[in-house]
């Protein structure tokens, strides 16, 4: 392994760095000359939308490129040059010199094992420890990440771990070996707000207690005013710009980083006033929706009892109107969802859906419901059938309804594609030959084939870049105003329900904690739990991130007081 003499107070330097992909006989550039260093106690943010390259640069600095790519410039971490090393010389830099914490911790960690058993095996992989000496140090890691009952979780499987848990322990994993750089790819995507801010300000602590770097992979420019101390803008494999955080934020320098930084939500900035949004409350409108004291429970399976994750729940809403649903993971969100069109039991209360009685709902009655509601749901890549072209998918719905086929189907297909903004060729593209944005809207077109008179939208744009983002909501609003559906709208990114929402509901562990209009709720909230969530939005702009997490410390610490 050749040691290489890197610049004082520096732990990584990348120098005039190019990948090309060999693809169908081409090679494809996905970086172009790219520099960058990244020092102690100090986070380098790398943003841009999905095929900028910043993911590819992540790997190419943990040497974890596929065979089809070519490295060309220099990666020097903690004085080794990474171009070039054997296998062997890989495997031992990965963990000590540099770690690696990923997007998704179910897919990232072994599901067969017990989080001790990896995080231990980590450490007695790289260095001479024995078996007890690697579980003391595996519960000292576990304490670091501030994981609850650090000694029994050792033997907790993956999937018996929240998601925020499940992120803790990678990070521990990652931290095992005490590296110098830590690479954080989207580290919290998948997370809620509340959960996020603590990973987020874990972090920070991290950072400053062990001298680590941080390089963070992420298109959320809220987190990266929360966390990132220098910023590095890609586009098309080209870094447009760099710079600290403020300067970034506060004085953009390149039209791309104005453009990304102007498609971002930012929690308070909305002056969204739609139709529905302006109706007074005393309107006649007709609840499409009607729950009261309602329950919904989880059946039993073998010897798994019964689980209630909704009891007490009262909401309704009315015709044309977007209702924001919000919570952290676990609340019960999706479980309404998924119960207004009965893929669950209300066991108990009274719902009414479309003037449907779904209590205890014959299948008639679920199939009269369900022509009238349509999902969009969070991924589109795992809800669209792969073996099908769009146009197909998209059509799907009409043809088992029966009410269209042959070349009146093709008709209907091809003015859904129009109303989604979809060029018409892409009908016989697969949705692996889309992009996430034209992915997300080949749902939105599927959900509105058969003109539903409500929508269940559960978290449809939290995994898409925020430029994409962005112009899914602008379309999602622009139907909305001519279509005239309601819609539910499940998420835990605020600042996006602020854009849609008239009313918002608040849930927490199956409860409703707080109820009423958009301006209410986010700008006067009542309840301690709603100001805790709201608090623990990051917004673009750092001063006011700063401002925000110092209230929100404020507010944990009067809370556990009282």
């Amino acid at each position: 392994m050749a040691d290489v003499s890197a610049s004082t107070n520096t732990i990584a330097e990348v120098r005039d760095l190019s990948v090309e992909f060999w693809v169908n006989g081409e090679w494809h550039p996905a970086v172009k000359s790219l520099n960058l260093d990244v020092q102690p106690r100090r986070a380098l943010a790398v943003v841009g939308e999905s095929g900028s390259g910043k993911s590819t640069v992540a790997l190419a600095m943990m040497g974890l490129l596929p065979q089809n790519a070519h490295v060309s410039g220099s990666i020097v971490i903690d004085g080794v040059e990474v171009v070039g090393l054997d296998k062997r010389a890989l495997r031992s830099m990965r963990g000590r010199r540099v770690s690696m914490i990923f997007q998704e911790p179910m897919t990232a960690l072994n599901p067969v094992y017990t989080i001790g058993f990896q995080i231990s095996e980590m450490l007695r992989s790289h260095q001479s420890m024995s078996p007890r000496r690697a579980r003391d140090r595996a519960v000292e890691l576990l304490e670091l990440v501030e994981i609850p009952e650090p000694e029994r979780r050792l033997a907790s499987f993956p999937h018996e771990l929240s998601g925020g848990q499940r992120q803790r322990a990678m990070i521990a994993q990652a931290l095992a070996c005490d590296p110098q750089l830590i690479i954080a790819d989207e580290p919290t995507t998948a997370l809620d707000v509340t959960v996020q801010a603590e990973i987020l300000k874990l972090l920070r602590d991290l950072r400053d207690r062990i001298d680590a770097g941080i390089v963070l992979i992420t298109h959320d420019m809220g987190v990266v005013a929360d966390l990132a101390d220098d910023v590095m803008v890609m586009q098309r494999g080209v870094a447009v710009e760099h710079g600290t955080t403020r300067q970034i934020y506060t004085a953009p320098a390149h039209d791309y980083t104005k453009s990304l930084l102007a498609a971002v939500p930012h929690l308070g900035s909305s002056e969204n006033e739609d139709a529905t949004a302006a109706r007074s409350d005393g309107d006649d409108l007709e609840h499409l929706v009607t729950l009261t004291d309602v329950a919904v429970e989880y059946p039993r399976r073998g010897r798994i009892p019964a689980f209630r994750a909704i009891d007490g729940v009262s909401l309704h809403i009315d015709e044309g109107e977007v209702v924001g649903l919000v919570g952290e993971s676990g609340s019960g969100k999706t479980t309404i969802g998924r119960a207004i069109v009965g893929l669950l039991p209300f066991v108990e209360g009274s719902a009414n859906v479309l003037g449907h009685d779904m209590v205890s709902a014959s299948r008639k009655v679920l199939g009269a419901v369900r022509s009238d509601v349509s999902f969009v749901f969070q991924d589109p890549g795992s809800s669209l059938n792969p073996r099908l072209p769009i146009g197909e998918s998209i059509g799907e719905p009409l043809k088992l309804a029966n009410v269209a086929k042959g070349k009146e189907l093709d008709r209907r297909v091809e003015e859904l594609l129009d109303q989604v903004e979809l060029a018409r060729y892409l009908r016989n593209r697969y949705p692996h030959e889309l992009s996430g944005g034209q992915r997300q809207r080949v749902g939105l077109a599927r959900a509105l084939a058969l003109g539903p008179k409500l929508l269940i939208a559960d978290e449809p744009t939290s995994a898409l870049d925020v430029s994409v983002q962005a112009r899914v909501l602008e379309l999602f609003q622009q139907l909305q105003r001519e279509i005239g559906f309601a819609c539910l709208f499940i998420s835990h990114d605020l600042a996006v329900v602020e854009i849609l929402a008239r009313r918002i509901v608040v849930l927490s562990n199956g409860a409703v904690v707080e109820e009423g209009p958009r301006a209410q709720i986010l700008h006067a909230p009542q309840e301690p739990y709603t100001k805790r969530l709201i608090s623990a939005v990051p917004v673009p702009d750092p001063d006011e991130q700063e401002q925000r997490r110092t209230e929100r410390d404020a507010l944990i610490v009067e809370e556990s007081d009282g």
